[in-house]
Order: structure tokens, then sequence, then C-alpha cells
């Protein structure tokens, strides 16, 4: 009897500002953000070593970028990760706005 291996689940983590993607109960990675107006700034992606070659940092961003058009909100792409995502799927390019010196300005505020 072969076993299967268990379905990974992604969350938004609002009181953390980002999406984390769970393997078993065992968060594998997440993809961070900050709100700015109507804007998600998706600014860094991460894999657990543990997880890596497994295609979670491509449905994590793939579910992410979902809920930021199911809420309505648009995407700006500071994460090098989530840019080149948004590259290989046309699908989200009417959500997407560009990054600019005025957006970087703001989220390094935020981070500190």
């Amino acid at each position: 009897m072969s076993q299967s291996s268990p379905v990974p689940v992604v969350e938004r983590v609002d009181a953390r500002n980002r999406y984390e993607i769970l393997v078993d109960g065992e968060r594998a990675g997440l993809t961070a953000y900050r709100d700015r107006g109507e804007q998600r700034v998706f600014y860094h992606t991460e894999i657990d070593d543990a997880f890596a070659g497994q295609g979670l940092a491509s449905r994590l961003v793939q579910e992410a970028l979902t809920d930021v058009r199911d809420s309505g909100k648009r995407i700006v792409p500071v994460c090098p990760y989530v840019a080149k995502f948004l590259q290989r799927h046309e699908e989200f390019a009417d959500l997407v706005d560009a990054v600019t010196p005025d957006v970087l300005r703001w989220l390094d505020s935020r981070l500190g």
C-alpha cells in the first residue's frame, strides 16, 4: 500500500504580514508583504532547505496572488521570486503595479 504525500496548505497570516505554506502542519516557507493602501507589496519569499525542490515556492506565490486578486488589491513585486513568477504567469498581469523608488522608500521605512 503506497503512502500519499501530505498536501501543502497555504495560509494568510495577517498578524505577521505573510503567507505561509505548511506541509503536514510544519511551516515550509513564506512570502512576506506589507499593505500600502490597495497595494500588497511582496518583498521576500523563502522555502526552508528541508523542503527545497518540491515546487512549494511556486504554489505558495500562486495561492498568495490569487488571494490578492480575490481581496481586490494590487500586486507590487519587490521580491525577485514574485517578479519572476509574474513574468511566467500572465494571468496576474492586470493586477501588477510597478516597483517605483517611492514604493521602495515606503517599504524601507516600514521594515526599518
